[in-house]
């Protein structure tokens, strides 16, 4: 069977390669395990459910969870009787919810816990065309998922006629993408938008890519990992959730993945404690790491560096890097990179380690998938992401923007045909807001976003968000934002990684107090000024930043500075250090 909407993977995966492990979840420190078939038990109950409820075709229901089974029993579930489900993400605010609610007409929402019950219930008051929370977890006077799953039991429909109404083309979920200004605007993406997606990332990797198991911890609700659940789905993985973000280690050494998908800070804070713990070494076993991490820095994939090289590297593998093939469970075959740019030092070192990175780029709008690196070195270049996938067309228009066309491209934003046509020609290209270029002819290299390049008042551009991922390659670096728009000078906002910095601070004898009075040290303020001057290198005499402030403090989305999918919120972060940038510029 050829599979045209989402929920006829289900299908072709009990047809091709069912599972007993489908999908896993740690229930009191054991991993329960549905089968497909369990799956696709429980899916279509719930669908019965949902139709018991009043749910019709294109009605609108919410999630918001961590990643769990339950979260997929759903939204397969809504997809096979034509309703749309909105999922959401578990840190927005009340208010942001409460919006979302009242532009979708939202029917219900299903919810994870007390705390997001408590959040979504508060949102919903009021709202007439609003009917309920059903909860994931067991809790007093709030009706359990479960109910639903009950009612499906006993009433009568024939599935089948359900599914057969639902075209390829109709809308199967509705994401509120967490825009740096302004309220969220409604993506909508169809059935073969994201399915279109999940195969031609499949047909990337090839058939012969084995795959048997991934580990799941970036959130469902966000297009990268929703379209990865699909693409596990088509190619017979098993998914595990990871109990949580700090967990995620341990988990990866019980499930021993394949594969996973990340955002690159986790790769750096992997990267950050292996560099840290080799610090901690003594003679030789520190001689040796730092012997194979300059190896492993001067790896290229597409350069043999002869024999002496490539055999020093073997033994670096074999001594050292095995060591960090295990701290990642040991099976790895590759790590698909997205929703930020990727440190080519980051992927050069890994891909010597044995561990491939492919680094991947789109957008919520585009399914998400535009390009992707494959697996073989001859289409793979690390500093771009990669190739076009199968389908998708890219153009760099004269500005320098990305568009691209393909059946990934969104219908549209929901009740917005505005925004849609400053985003959607006539022609069908649609305007990524980044600017890039092409590589060799074939791949495409993000240099920055369109909107946040700003011009110093001597008339030169500056692409700030190049400038801070170089800066963010230090470990002593967490979080920074290059400013300067209209000003003589770029500067930099810089908060540190305070765990690395207590580490430099005991190695170099500096006695550590708190985090304010550290970033105001002049030993401290000198060493980050060092690590500056270093990334400095690699720009144009307009770009180097000139001054820095080191901030005592995190940006958050819980302080609105960070937006769900942790990109920065610049105006809100300029108003909140307003004085400390003023002092830069003063001085």
């Amino acid at each position: 069977m050829t599979p045209t909407r989402l929920f006829d993977l289900l299908f072709l995966q009990q047809k091709n390669n069912p599972l007993p492990d489908a999908l896993n979840y740690k229930v009191d420190g054991k991993w329960k395990n549905y089968s497909t078939d369990e799956v696709i038990d429980i899916v279509n109950k719930l669908s019965k459910g949902l139709l018991s409820l009043g749910v019709e075709k294109n009605d609108k229901v919410g999630i918001v969870s961590l990643n769990r089974p339950e979260w997929n029993f759903v939204d397969l579930a809504l997809q096979q009787i034509g309703a749309v489900s909105v999922p959401m993400y578990p840190t927005i605010t009340e208010k942001d919810y409460k919006y979302i609610f009242q532009d979708s007409l939202l029917k219900y929402v299903f919810a994870g816990d007390a705390k997001l019950v408590g959040k979504v219930t508060e949102a919903g008051k009021d709202l007439d065309f609003f009917k309920g929370v059903f909860s994931f977890d067991q809790m007093e006077g709030t009706p359990h998922w479960t109910q639903v799953l009950n009612k499906g039991e006993g009433f009568e429909a024939d599935l089948d006629a359900y599914r057969k109404a639902v075209d390829p083309e109709d809308l199967v979920t509705l994401i509120y993408t967490s825009g740096t200004t302004g309220n969220p605007k409604g993506v909508m993406l169809t059935h073969n938008n994201v399915l279109s997606n999940s195969i031609a990332v499949s047909d990337n990797l090839q058939p012969d890519t084995k795959l048997k198991r991934s580990l799941s911890f970036l959130p469902l609700c966000h297009i990268f990992e929703r379209t990865s659940s699909y693409f596990y789905m088509y190619r017979g993985v098993a998914v595990y959730y990871a109990e949580s973000l700090e967990t995620i280690a341990d988990n990866l050494k019980e499930v021993k993945p394949d594969m996973f998908t990340t955002v690159p800070r986790l790769l750096e804070k992997i990267y950050d404690k292996i560099v840290a713990k080799g610090l901690e070494l003594k003679g030789i076993k520190k001689s040796l790491f730092f012997w194979a991490l300059e190896l492993g820095h001067k790896f290229d994939l597409q350069k043999d560096q002869g024999w002496w090289y490539n055999f020093q590297l073997k033994m670096a593998n074999k001594i050292i890097f095995s060591k960090w093939r295990e701290a990642v469970g040991g099976n790895i075959t590759l790590i698909a990179s997205g929703g930020a740019a990727l440190q080519p030092r980051l992927a050069t070192i890994f891909w010597s380690a044995q561990i491939p990175v492919l680094e991947a780029y789109g957008l919520t709008e585009t399914s998400p998938g535009i390009s992707f690196n494959r697996y073989h070195k001859e289409d793979i270049r690390i500093g771009t992401v990669g190739p076009a996938l199968p389908g998708v067309e890219i153009k760099i228009a004269e500005d320098g923007e990305v568009l691209c066309k393909g059946p990934n491209v969104m219908k549209g934003y929901y009740n917005q045909p505005e925004k849609t046509a400053e985003v959607l020609d006539a022609d069908g290209w649609f305007h990524t807001g980044d600017i890039g270029e092409m590589v060799e002819g074939r791949f495409l290299k993000i240099t920055d976003r369109k909107k946040e390049m700003f011009k110093t008042s001597g008339g030169k551009y500056v692409a700030p968000q190049l400038i801070e991922n170089k800066l963010k390659e230090s470990v002593l670096i967490e979080q920074a934002m290059v400013i300067g728009h209209s000003r003589k000078f770029p500067s930099a906002l810089i908060v540190p990684n305070f765990d690395a910095l207590r580490d430099y601070c005991q190695h170099k004898g500096i006695k550590y107090t708190t985090d304010a009075e550290m970033v105001v040290n002049d030993k401290i303020v000198d060493k980050l000024n060092r690590e500056v001057e270093q990334a400095n290198n690699n720009f144009a005499q307009w770009e180097k930043i000139k001054k820095i402030k080191i901030l005592p403090n995190e940006w958050t989305v819980e302080a609105g500075e960070l937006t769900a999918k942790l990109s920065l919120k610049r105006k809100i972060i300029e108003n909140h250090y307003e004085q400390e940038i003023e002092g830069i510029y003063q001085d």
